[in-house]
Formats: structure tokens, C-alpha cells, sequence
């Protein structure tokens, strides 16, 4: 599928965003391969712009939307959430258009104050849960979205094509002329960015399943029509706290490697018994890539040193970000390894008790310097428990 089919929605819905394929850190924090930063317009009697863009985007933003209007202009700006990412540009695309309107939740319509100085307070028009707004031929229909993942969001399902604008919902790191697949970016994207709020994607999912969607239109990443079933359910399943996978996530966090090398041996051990094994070095790979495989698998085994006394400290950074994140419902095996007084796995397993529904495989193999040959019953017995 090619750029232009990636961001096509209809006829009268064109894509007028920005693809940053030159981004190589999202949120000062997530290493990416380049974003999208999405925005629509809806073409109808009363012309409307759904979002803007981040402000690294606004060239390409406003080049797009001088293409698709021309000398027409915008009845209303649907501004679905606040975060600068999205609406870098609301302020100036208010002053160029002082007739336009505005329209968000009552939150959105809060915030404004906050990131512009403009006063829009006087055009902006708050809607609620359910409420409409004719365009034309086109209707939006608005539904609360709050915590996905801002308190403000909002999305906007269009009744006469039955597009839903979703906002952060359902949407993938990666710029569009990769010409990625959804899936291979979406999960790393969604356990980092929306993971901590399951609860309330599943409230958006029970809302979304009253409405006849033929086609979802994200705020970053490609428009889905073909795959609408498929992509609900990774949503329903990742929101969920269930597993996608099955099989054993092993990262670790080894000072001098003497900890890699039992953890690789024992993949290598869980392998031979049929296990799916994947392995990650704290050391050299990013955390956000660490929570997305911990969050992917059914099963985690743990292995770190002892560090000035605490977890070593590339270990105690997943640890944070998984508590954070709502980690849960998961099995979780320990190895902890310390030369003279080993305590990083009570406090690996400190960690993990105040997280829900986690149940700890002993037994937690202590390692001192080097896995030596009296240790392999200790690794036998934790395989066993992990089953």
C-alpha cells in the first residue's frame, strides 16, 4: 500500500497532515522510526478541520491545507485533544480563520488558556457525550474519550461515511512512507503511550461497539478500513491486561555479562523444552521496547545484579515503567545474582507484589558470581514453575 492510499479516507475526507520521517525520539523519550501527525478535512457545506498538528509539522500542515481548500474556508475546528503533538497549531489556525469555530469537551475548551494566548473562549462550542453536529450531507457524532489517554479526548464518528476519528485511539509510531504494516509499530505505540489506561480503552471499545465503523481515521499512523476487526481486537486484547502471546520474555541486566550468560543458557534450556524464549539486554535495548515485550507475552523471567545495594539500575527502570504502566495478570520467574550479599531479587519481587494479580514462580534462583553446575537444579526447578 502506498503513501497515498495510507492516508486516503474518501472523496470529500482528505488527509491534510504531516509525516515526520526524520523523528527519531517521540516524546523526548520513545525511539521511533519517524511519526504522522495527522489532521482531516471534512469537504460539506460547513468545511471542518478535525486536529492540527505538532509544531514541527506546521509547513507541511498548512502547505496540505492550502492545497485542499484554496480560497474556501473552515466552518469549524474539531479539536479531539490538547496535547501539542495534536494541537500545535490551533492558535493559528484560529487567527487565520477568525470565523471558525471551534468545538471540543469541556475540558478541551479549559485547556485552551493554557498553551495560547489568543482568548478563543468566545468561539469555541463545548459538546457532550452523544451530541451531533451537521456539516451538510456529513454529521459528527462526538463521544467522551477521557484518559485515552488525556482527560479532555474526545473521538468523532461521522454518521453519513461511518468514519470514526480516533484520536490517539488505535493509532502506531512510524512515518507513513514506511509503508509499515499497522501491527508492527502499533503495539510498541499503545503499551507505552496508552497502556496505563485499560480501563478506560475498554470503555471506549464498548462505546465504539454501538457504532457501524467502516473506516477508522487515527491521529497517528495509517487509516484503517480493511482491518477494522483485526485492529478492535488487539484493543480489546491489549486493554484487557491479557496476554497476545504465548511464550517466556527474559530481559536482563548483567554489569560484567557473568549474569547474561546463565540467562542465556537457560533460554537456551527452556528452548530444548519447547519454550518460545525471547531475550532482551537492559543493557543496549530501550526500556519502552522492554514494557511492549512484557506487556506482549504471558509469561516474564526477570534476571538482574545487585547494585549498590538495589536492583542494577537498567532492571529497576523497566520495574518503574511496568508499575506505572498497570502491569498484571502475568507468571514472573526471578533470577538475581549478587558476588557477597544478593538482594536484588527481594526487591525485584517487592516490585511485583504491589502489582495486580502477579504470581511469582519460586523458586527465585540466586546466583553468586558465575552459574556453576550446583545451580542447575535451582534453574530446573524455576522451568518447571514457569510451565
Amino acid at each position: 500500500m502506498d503513501f497515498a492510499e495510507r492516508v486516503k479516507v474518501s472523496d470529500d475526507i482528505i488527509w491534510v497532515g504531516a509525516d515526520d520521517a526524520g523523528l527519531e525520539i517521540f516524546e523526548s523519550q520513545y525511539p521511533v522510526e519517524g511519526i504522522s501527525y495527522n489532521s482531516y478535512v471534512i469537504l460539506d457545506d460547513k468545511i471542518t478541520i478535525m486536529d492540527t498538528v505538532d509544531a514541527r509539522g506546521t509547513e507541511q500542515f498548512f502547505n496540505n491545507l492550502e492545497k485542499v481548500l484554496g480560497d474556501k474556508k473552515p466552518s469549524y475546528l474539531v479539536v479531539q485533544h490538547m496535547e501539542p503533538d495534536h494541537a500545535a497549531n490551533v492558535g493559528r489556525l484560529a487567527g487565520m480563520y477568525p470565523e471558525m469555530i471551534l468545538v471540543g469537551s469541556v475540558q478541551t475548551q479549559q485547556m485552551l488558556p493554557r498553551y495560547f494566548d489568543t482568548n478563543l473562549s468566545g468561539r469555541f462550542h463545548a459538546v457532550k457525550e452523544g451530541e451531533t453536529l451537521s456539516l451538510g450531507k456529513h454529521t459528527l457524532q462526538f463521544v467522551m474519550a477521557p484518559m485515552v489517554h488525556w482527560p479532555e479526548v474526545m473521538v468523532s464518528y461521522e454518521q453519513t461515511e461511518k468514519v470514526l476519528f480516533s484520536a490517539d485511539a488505535f493509532g502506531s509510531f512510524g512515518a507513513l512512507e514506511n509503508n509499515e504494516e499497522w501491527i508492527a509499530d502499533a503495539s510498541h505505540y499503545y503499551f507505552n503511550i496508552v497502556g496505563k489506561y485499560g480501563a478506560q480503552v475498554q470503555a471506549l471499545l464498548k462505546k465504539a461497539s454501538a457504532l457501524d465503523i467502516q473506516t477508522i481515521a487515527p491521529l497517528h499512523g495509517p487509516v484503517h478500513k480493511d482491518d477494522i476487526a483485526f485492529i478492535v481486537g488487539k484493543y480489546n486484547t491489549w486493554s484487557s491486561y491479557e496476554a497476545d502471546k504465548k511464550g517466556i520474555f527474559m530481559p536482563y541486566a548483567s554489569i560484567h555479562g557473568n549474569t547474561k550468560d546463565a540467562v542465556l543458557k537457560f533460554a537456551e534450556e527452556l528452548e530444548h523444552s519447547g519454550e518460545t524464549v525471547i531475550t532482551m539486554d537492559l543493557t543496549k535495548e530501550d526500556v519502552s521496547e522492554a514494557v511492549e515485550q512484557a506487556f506482549l507475552y504471558d509469561r516474564m523471567i526477570v534476571a538482574a545484579c545487585t547494585y549498590d545495594g538495589e536492583i542494577f539500575p537498567p532492571m529497576n527502570d523497566l520495574l518503574h515503567h511496568l508499575k506505572i504502566k498497570n502491569f498484571q495478570n502475568r507468571k514472573i520467574g526471578i533470577i538475581e545474582n549478587g558476588s557477597w550479599a544478593p538482594v536484588a531479587g527481594k526487591k525485584m519481587r517487592e516490585y511485583f507484589e504491589a502489582m495486580k494479580n502477579i504470581t511469582i514462580a519460586e523458586p527465585v534462583v540466586s546466583l553468586k558470581g558465575t552459574r556453576k553446575a550446583t545451580d542447575d537444579e535451582a534453574f530446573k526447578a524455576l522451568a518447571d514453575a514457569m510451565k
